[in-house]
């Protein structure tokens, strides 16, 4: 009986030791964690790399001074259940800030995001350049994915790569994200934008890459939004009549490392996408069309037109006779001292 009462006693003794320890290292982890490692101090942005963990980016926050204990932080994390992979990108973050914000802020994968426009009728090279630019992408990365015909088979298309594809908005991306994960927020918005129209699509039996092919090329064609459908009715004229489209701007596209000047030299020169050359559309599209030139193309206008030139004010003058074109060509182009920018230079095509 003696015995019971006194092991009774042991146990209870231990217990009440045991919670006091156990008290004591709550209160000492609520005050680590609501004690920042300085009262005073600047934010600074803190960068996560893709496939960091909670330990590493701890340690690295320990080092800098912006947490006083990265074991403490990690035996919290642990008991709360915290993911211990952390979301890449940038973390504005500050060693006056308590750690259990940080660790919050980390937890939730609070990553700052930058606004990054991409302007209609750009290529896969130019808003590859704007990513690399923005620190969100490099360059190289981006155009081999994009350039992949296998990718873009992933994303159910069906052509040489994912140029029309890369929808052209403002967008918000973090740093850090895979060149992966931005082409499919990029490719997922294009198909959003896509999807009302493919029942005009299915209606005129036009397949959805040759839609964006020749979106692509009435977008480089024409900054003029009501043009767009007079320019898209040339191009389907043409081909109506079995007629090359001899579009300017896909045999720049076809072009390496273009470098402003288009010759008479270019437009004999046979290339994929060398319309003057090639019979029927290129194999792919040459720039990443807005809604607007997608639009044209399913609704074009209704004409006979089958040239046009441009009239040096950002408009053009169309025509349904080659004899017509020529005089225009010499009203515009020769007498007007402008630029030679027009459909069927010297033949009806």
């Amino acid at each position: 009986m003696l015995f019971a009462i006194t092991l009774k006693r042991v146990i209870l003794f231990i217990s009440g030791i045991l919670v006091l320890i156990a008290a004591l290292l709550a209160a000492g982890f609520e005050y680590y964690l609501s004690r920042p490692a300085e009262q005073v101090a600047p934010d600074h942005v803190f960068f996560v790399v893709q496939g960091s963990t909670l330990s590493s980016v701890a340690q690295r926050l320990e080092k800098k001074g912006i947490i006083l204990s990265k074991k403490a932080l990690l035996i919290w994390a642990g008991i709360c259940g915290f993911d211990r992979n952390i979301k890449a990108g940038d973390y504005m973050l500050s060693a006056s800030m308590p750690p259990l914000k940080i660790l919050n802020i980390l937890n939730r994968g609070l990553v700052l995001t930058y606004s990054v426009t991409i302007p209609e009728g750009y290529t896969r090279q130019q808003i590859a350049a704007i990513l690399e630019q923005k620190g969100l992408a490099q360059k190289d990365k981006f155009l081999a994915l994009t350039g992949d015909p296998d990718v873009a088979r992933v994303y159910g298309i069906s052509g040489p790569d994912l140029e029309g594809y890369l929808y052209p908005d403002t967008y918000q991306f973090s740093r850090g994200l895979p060149p992966k994960a931005i082409v499919d927020v990029m490719v997922g918005h294009f198909m959003e934008v896509v999807s009302p129209l493919r029942t005009r699509m299915e209606e005129l039996g036009i397949p959805i890459e040759q839609a964006v092919i020749l979106a692509s090329i009435v977008e480089k064609e024409t900054g003029c939004e009501e043009e767009r459908p007079l320019i898209a009715s040339v191009f389907l004229n043409r081909l109506k009549n079995n007629m090359r489209l001899d579009s300017d701007p896909t045999v720049i596209y076809g072009i390496k490392d273009f470098n402003g000047n288009l010759t008479k030299n270019d437009l004999i020169t046979p290339t994929p996408y060398n319309t003057y050359v090639v019979q029927g559309l290129p194999p792919g599209a040459i720039a990443n069309p807005g809604v607007g030139s997608l639009k044209a193309v399913l609704y074009p206008a209704q004409t006979n037109y089958l040239y046009f030139v441009s009239k040096n004010n950002g408009s053009h003058y169309f025509s349904e006779t080659i004899d017509e074109h020529k005089q225009a060509v010499k009203q515009y182009q020769i007498e007007g001292q402008g630029k030679e920018n027009h459909k069927g230079k010297n033949k009806p095509g």
